[in-house]
């Protein structure tokens, strides 16, 4: 399954995406709003579960590479909220893209083409998308894509430790009609 626009392709992952994979995850600029992925192994543990949830439900977060290069850019997609909290259950966006990616629009490019799948595609309701008070940048992403954002669903990640800075989060919510009315 591939997803294009304009400059990105989205794809199901293969093995020669482990390294670039690790080497962005490697970058503490990258990780900086993220849950860390501190070692090789755990970073394909984590491709190894985008991989099963493909399998599983039909999306995860998929591979972003330039379509003109093919050089492997990120990952950007969909994902089953897979914990408990007052807003599941829930499929959510994400994106985790190289820094030399960043201010060219990427993320906001590849999260349209996930969104269109979402709600074209797999028919869903509405998506969610959550990010670190700290991180600005994603939350201007998530307003770019036309999300907006729910202060009373603000949350603490119950998969991220008491007193890390990472542990709350702030959530934004795109419903399937507003994402209708936009696109015309």
């Amino acid at each position: 399954m591939i997803l294009a626009t304009d400059r990105l392709a989205l794809r199901e992952w293969r093995d020669d995406d482990r390294a670039p994979f690790a080497a962005m995850s490697a970058d503490p600029e990258v990780m900086k709003f993220i849950r860390a992925l501190p070692t090789r192994e755990a970073c394909d543990q984590w491709i190894d579960f985008q991989i099963a949830h493909q399998a599983e439900h039909g999306f995860c977060f998929w591979v972003v590479e330039s379509r003109a290069t093919g050089a492997f850019l990120g990952a950007t997609g969909l994902f089953r909220v897979f914990f408990d909290a007052p807003f599941t259950p829930a499929v959510e966006i994400g994106w985790r893209l190289a820094r030399a990616t960043w201010g060219q629009g990427i993320a906001t490019e590849a999260a349209r083409a996930a969104l269109d799948f979402g709600f074209d595609k797999l028919n869903l309701d509405q998506i969610v998308a959550y990010a670190a008070p700290a991180n600005a940048a994603s939350q201007k992403v998530m307003r770019k894509l036309g999300m907006i954002r729910d202060e009373v669903s603000d949350f603490d990640h119950p998969r991220v430790e008491e007193g890390s800075p990472l542990r709350r989060q702030v959530m934004y919510r795109l419903a399937r009609q507003a994402w209708v009315d936009a696109s015309r």
